[in-house]
This record gives structure tokens, sequence and C-alpha cells, in this order.
């Protein structure tokens, strides 16, 4: 078996990497595209390699030579590359494809050994490779029967996303026995690039035959082995992000990412916090119903915003304040503070980050490991300082302060020309959230030294829309923070989110109830875990000191490599070296496969810690 390797484009997507250089032969993770396909199939039973090069063909020449791993490298060029497609590459191989069953690959892949192993193995003559499709991948899309055989070829113009359940991606790899490339392949190929001329995909030509019911084309199904087409930086950054060998480095990039994690398929995010029973079906069709006239219109300004979101939480409108998620709320409030901060740690780092004089910090960090604290600790702690930043329930901790007692710190605060900044993000997870908020006109009207923010994102489950309130009856301090948000801060699938919100008010609050529940029972399940002390929480997620002799770091990366991304809190402030995670409350089915992982964790340890001990 013989392997033919399309590599004679330009690769413009990809910007300064090909400004001097093909796309093969663009470094990725030590090595070029090109020398990552060769390692993989120089590892198996491969007579010859015939490259097909074009732009910077030398160069592949050069640093390729003329054979690879003991295997020998033909290459044939493609004079006129710029003005041709992969059509005309593949052509030009005829005199080879008509000799040897054929592996066809594009250079601009990165894949798993295993996606080879199992192509070659197959006893199929002629293969696709193919994964399910995903709303992010472009190119190829087949439809294929129960057989595994391809029965149509799906053209951009017939594309359809209402049918994407039944479409999948070729993976840009194929295998053909010499006899269908010979009798069948190579005569059409020939005639459509004399029809059709030279600037097509070499796909095109499967099509026809289908078409005329001579492509007996079978397809081998990916079950989670990794592979990504690299077509532009993002392509190479997510890329980069999937197949980077270092599993520390790999932590630190899916972490450095904050987010966008449905580019990784398979991911079970545990570190970023959402509401997975809201919103719900219907609330979700009702927005892609109305998704065309959203997209082309402008939203609302500033002056329309504060009514709805004013209407949607029954507060006065000179009181509010909507914002882009609650961190750009934060990053417009704090600037605006003077004197003394006050935080407790650890915290959500967006407030001490925001400060921009860390001598007008002051830190309070509870004396022991739940990181709990009382009002009277918060009264002590407020005599040193002028703002005091309280969130409730507090993250990463839990910790939850009921509402008398907040009321009973405000009016404390009141007596002492003291404000306080209340973030309550998570308190529609806490136990009788309903009457458990502060974002009520009396209240407000009462302390003008309060200043509620809230992240709707988070709770209300749309992180994506990106949606957050601030709350005060102090309307200068209001007024002075709109001044620095620009006319349109949200986008309008965030304002039509906010127009519907309240007719769908029961089912959010059954949504957070199943998740008060689901916290419950993961607390229970986790206190099972010898090597965990989780910690009661009111919110949607759980911190838990890791016990020695494992660190919290290793279990991170342990969960990396089954799939699971959890938090790791050890270099947080507050925590002081010791070892925490962070884990999301989930759905329970996701929560009791997270659990799975944590004992399957657990019982591995104890077998190396045996093994040890008898040596």
């Amino acid at each position: 078996m013989q392997v033919v390797i399309l590599a004679a484009g330009m690769g413009k997507r990809l910007k300064s990497k090909t400004k001097e250089h093909t796309k093969s032969m663009v470094e990725f993770l030590g090595k070029t595209f090109l020398e990552h396909s060769l390692d993989k199939v120089t590892k198996f039973d491969i007579s010859r390699i015939v490259i097909v090069i074009g732009y910077c063909g030398d160069e592949i020449k050069n640093v390729i030579g003329d054979s690879y791993n003991g295997v020998p490298v033909i290459y044939v060029n493609n004079e006129i590359y710029a003005t041709t497609n992969n059509i005309y590459s593949l052509y030009l191989t005829k005199d080879y494809l008509v000799q040897e069953d054929t592996l066809l690959l594009e250079s601009d892949l990165i894949y798993e050994d295993s996606i080879i192993e199992k192509l070659i193995n197959h006893p199929y003559p002629n293969l696709a490779v193919v994964d399910k499709y995903k709303a992010y991948m472009d190119g190829t899309v087949v439809m294929i029967n129960d057989n595994d055989e391809i029965v149509s070829f799906i053209p951009k113009e017939h594309f359809h996303y209402s049918d994407i359940e039944n479409y999948y991606k070729t993976v840009n790899i194929y295998k053909f026995s010499k006899e269908f490339l010979k009798n069948d392949y190579l005569p059409f190929l020939q005639a459509y690039c004399k029809t059709m001329g030279n600037n097509q995909y070499y796909e095109q030509v499967l099509r026809v035959l289908l078409s005329l019911e001579r492509n007996n084309m079978h397809v081998l199904k990916l079950s989670g082995e990794k592979w990504y087409e690299v077509d532009d930086l993002q392509d190479y950054d997510i890329a980069e992000t999937l197949f980077c060998e270092d599993k520390e480095e790999k932590l630190k990039k899916y972490h450095s990412r904050y987010g966008g994690y449905w580019r990784f398929d398979g991911l079970k995010d545990f570190c970023y916090l959402v509401n997975p029973y809201f919103p719900t079906k219907k609330m979700n069709d009702e927005l892609k119903n109305n998704f065309e006239e959203l997209l082309v219109n402008y939203p609302s300004g500033q002056s329309i915003d504060k009514i709805l979101i004013a209407n949607t939480f029954n507060l006065k409108e000179e009181n509010v304040l909507l914002g882009n998620g609650a961190a750009e709320l934060i990053n417009t409030l704090i600037p605006q503070l003077s004197g003394d901060i006050g935080v407790i740690l650890p915290t959500f780092q967006e407030y001490p980050t925001r400060i921009s004089d860390s001598a007008n910090i002051h830190y309070f960090i509870p004396e022991n490991k739940d990181f709990s604290y009382t009002v009277n600790d918060l009264k002590d702690f407020s005599a040193k300082i002028d703002t005091l930043i309280l969130v409730n329930p507090d993250n990463p901790s839990g910790n939850y302060i009921s509402k008398p007692e907040v009321i009973n710190l405000l009016k404390h605060l009141k007596n002492n020309n003291k404000k306080l900044i209340l973030d309550e993000s998570f308190v529609d997870f806490s136990e009788g959230s309903e009457d458990n908020t502060l974002l009520d006109t009396d209240i407000l009207s009462e302390f003008e030294n309060l200043v509620v923010i809230k992240s709707i994102s988070k709770s209300y489950g749309v992180p994506g829309i990106r949606l957050g309130i601030m709350a005060s009856a102090n309307t200068e301090l209001v007024e002075n923070c709109r001044k620095k948000l620009p006319v349109w801060n949200i986008n309008s699938f965030g304002e039509y989110f906010l127009q519907i919100l309240n007719k769908y008010k029961k089912n959010y609050k059954k949504a957070c109830e199943k998740i008060a529940l689901n916290r419950n029972d993961f607390y229970n399940k986790l206190s099972e875990i010898s090597y965990l002390h989780p910690i009661k929480s009111q919110a949607n997620y759980i911190l838990c000191e890791v016990l020695l002799p494992y660190k919290s770091a290793d279990l991170c990366l342990s969960a990396l490599e089954r799939d699971f991304l959890i938090k790791d809190c050890q270099n947080k402030m507050g925590f002081n070296g010791k070892q925490y995670i962070r884990l999301a409350v989930k759905s329970k089915e996701d929560n009791d496969s997270l659990i799975e992982l944590l004992k399957d964790i657990e019982v591995k340890n104890e077998n190396i810690t045996r093994q040890c001990v008898s040596v």
C-alpha cells in the first residue's frame, strides 16, 4: 500500500504562518504538519510516499528528503498550484494510483495514530474516514445508510441545518483499492477535469460516481478519536490545545481559553458555572424562532435597557444598570469607589483584579479550612475599610449568609458610613432562594450604601449572551457607571431573552430547585471519596479540599486525560498553597460520571500504594 499526500496549496488563511512556508511545512508542536502525518503512516507496511508539491515545494524536498523513516518518497510537482485545486493535484498522481492500493491524505490534518491503524486494517477496500457533523465543521459532508455506505454527498447549496443529525463530515483521509482507482475513479477524474476544469475538489468525482451507482464507498466512523483540520489561525490554536502532549501545558491552555469549549468534542466542563436546566426547550424554541430578526437588527440603547431590566426584576429604572455580563459591571463600578476596600478571600478574582491601587485593598481570610465566616466577623473586619465586597453565596467556598443577617450587616455599615457591594450571582441556587435576594426596591431605598451585582449569565444558563445587572438607590453612582458604558453594550439576543424571561419564571424556579437537589446529592457522594473534603455550599459548585497524598494539580491532570475539566484552586489568593478544587454542579448524570472518575482515581492510587508496600 502507498500513501499519497496533497501538499501543493498555499494555505493563505494561515496568514503569517504561510508567508514563507507552504501549509504542510508550518511547525506544529515541534514538527511540521507533514512530518506529523509521515510519522504516523510510516509505522505501517507502506511501500512508498507520493507527495504532490507546489508552493514552496523545494522546502518540502529539503526537509523530508528522498525517504522518511526508511520509506521512499516521490515528489510530483503541481506547477500551476495557484490556479488549481486539489482535484488537479490528485490527477497528477494518476500514474502511481493505478499501481497500488492507496491511502489519500491532505497535508493540513492533525490526527491520532489509531485512525490510520483502523483504516488499514478495515476489511472494506474503499473507505472514507468520517465523523459526526458538528456546527464548527466545514467542508465535504455525506449521508450514510445502516450498512455504513455513502448514499449522498451534500453540496453546500443543498446543506440544511435541519438535517445535521444525519450528516457526517469527511476527515479527508481515504483508502482506495487499486482496482477502484484504475477502473472507476481515474477515468471519471480525467473526464471531470476536462469538462469542469481543474479548480475543483476531488470529492466531486466521488459524487458523480455515486450518482451513476459506481461508487462502492463505505465509511469508517470515528468514535471519539481526535482529529482536526487546520485551515486558519483559530483552527491552529484549537488544534494546538487539543493535541498538546505536555499534560500540564495542555491543562493551562484549556484554562486560559475561559470558555469556547464547544469546539472540543467530548470535553466535560466542570470548571465553568452554568444552569443545565434553563432555558427550557420551549424558551429556546422561541429564541430560535426570532433568530433572523434578532441577527439583522440593532439592539436597543441604554435608555430602553434600563426599562427592560427594571421590569424584569421589579425595580426602579433609575436604580438599575444592564451589563454585558457581571464582569463588565464590576469593571465599571470598582473605579468609582474611593477609600479602602475590603475583600474576603478566597473570592472571585475579578474584584481584587479591578482595584487599581493595591494599597487600598484589605483582605479578610477566615481561619478555618472551610473558609466560613459570619456577619460578626465581617463587622469586625469592616472597621478598617470604607467598602466591603461580599459575594453571597461566596465563590469558590459557597459560604452563605442569610438575608436577615445581610440586612443586619447593612445597618451596621450604614451607621458607620460604609458601603456594601453585594454580589448575588449564585443566590438563586440557595435554599428558599425566592426570598433571599436583596434586589428589592424597598431594601435598596432604605440602604443607599448598598450596590447589588448579579450575573444573569451564570444562574439563568446563558453565558453565551453575556448579561448582568447592577442595582443601587445611589443614583449618582449608577449614572456615573452608565456613562462609562457604550450605547449598545448588550446584543439583540440578550435583549430579547430579557423581554420573554418573565413568561418562564416558574420554569426557572424549578430549574434552580433541581440544581439544589443535585448539589446535595453531589455533596453526599463527594463525601465518600477518601481524599476529598467537600465543603457545604449554597451555590451551584462545591469546593473540595484535596487531602494528602493527593494533589489538586494531579487530580486535574488525571481528570483531563478522561476529558473532564475541573478547577484547580491552589494558586488562587487566600488558599495559601493548600490543595483545593472547585467542581461545578451539573445534571445528576454528569455529576455521577465525575464521581465515577474520582472513585477510579482513588482505586488506582490504592493499588499503586499496595504494590509499593509489597515491594
